[in-house]
């Protein structure tokens, strides 16, 4: 889709938090799509990024549209740097009401191919960081009266798809949305799960074998891409006050792919 139109007024007054935010160039990936649009709703927002010029970069394109951004750098896969990033982003905005979890990476794995590092790094980056991100910015958020995280989980992590280190930290990445919605719910905060799937950026396309990228396309119901603008919007949605009675859900973004059969599937490949 293009770049969405916005109102400003959605998320007006609202302070977030994206991490993950950055990206290379001009390239607009989820993180980058997810703190635009927030931006573009009238919120604050801290990008955080490992790279600090990425997440300026960010930051700069925000305030360029209009809108309020602070850069950080941190490497949220540990603990006290997710602890440091979060008070820094409290120092500027002085209140917290949206986290994104969006920072991931997905190096190819298998049972037999696994080691203990491989699978160390994927969950502290995955998985870890969201829980670190989570346990400092919940006490903030239900000082100010409650709050919405969204966890950018993945389709890997509803169904198999071959890398079982990235799959397993983005279901847990699920689970932890449901528990916060549970034990935090009285609190005022509203935790929820999106799904990417069949989503295509600059980086996925770089790392896409030749044909991949068409016959993605064609297995999917609505014959057509997401990109990150799709998943932006979701995340919106899901972050807004529109949304303040869902929490505890997973919402695929993924243009109905996970809803299809091998054999539909297999029929939609060739009638295309």
């Amino acid at each position: 889709m293009p770049e969405p139109i916005l109102t400003g007024r959605r998320l007006s007054g609202l302070a977030a938090i994206v991490t993950g935010a950055g990206a290379e160039g001009a390239e607009i990936g989820i993180g980058r799509a997810v703190a635009l649009v927030l931006a573009g709703e009238g919120a604050r927002v801290a990008c955080i990024d490992l790279d600090l010029e990425r997440a300026q970069a960010t930051a700069d394109m925000i305030r360029e549209r209009g809108g309020d951004a602070v850069a950080i750098a941190a490497d949220v896969s540990l603990r006290p740097a997710c602890a440091e990033a979060v008070s820094a982003a409290l120092d500027w905005m002085g209140r917290l009401d949206i986290l994104v979890n969006n920072v991931g990476i997905s190096p190819p794995s298998s049972l037999s191919g696994l080691d203990e590092g491989q699978w160390s790094r994927v969950m502290a980056v995955n998985l870890d960081s969201a829980l670190w991100m989570c346990q400092r910015s919940v006490p903030a958020m239900v000082t100010g009266g409650g709050g919405s995280i969204v966890n950018i989980a993945s389709i890997a992590g509803m169904r198999a798809h071959g890398s079982l280190a990235y799959g397993t930290s983005k279901a847990g990445m699920v689970q932890l949305a449901r528990e916060i919605a549970v034990a935090h719910g009285r609190d005022g905060i509203r935790a929820n799960a999106v799904a990417p799937g069949h989503v295509m950026t600059s980086h996925i396309a770089r790392r896409m074998p030749p044909g991949m990228r068409e016959d993605r396309r064609k297995v999917g119901p609505l014959g057509i891409e997401g990109d990150a603008w799709d998943v932006a919007m979701a995340v919106c949605f899901l972050a807004s006050p529109e949304a303040r009675f869902i929490t505890g859900v997973l919402l695929p973004v993924d243009g109905g792919v996970t809803q299809i059969g091998p054999l539909p599937a297999h029929a939609l490949i060739l009638g295309d």
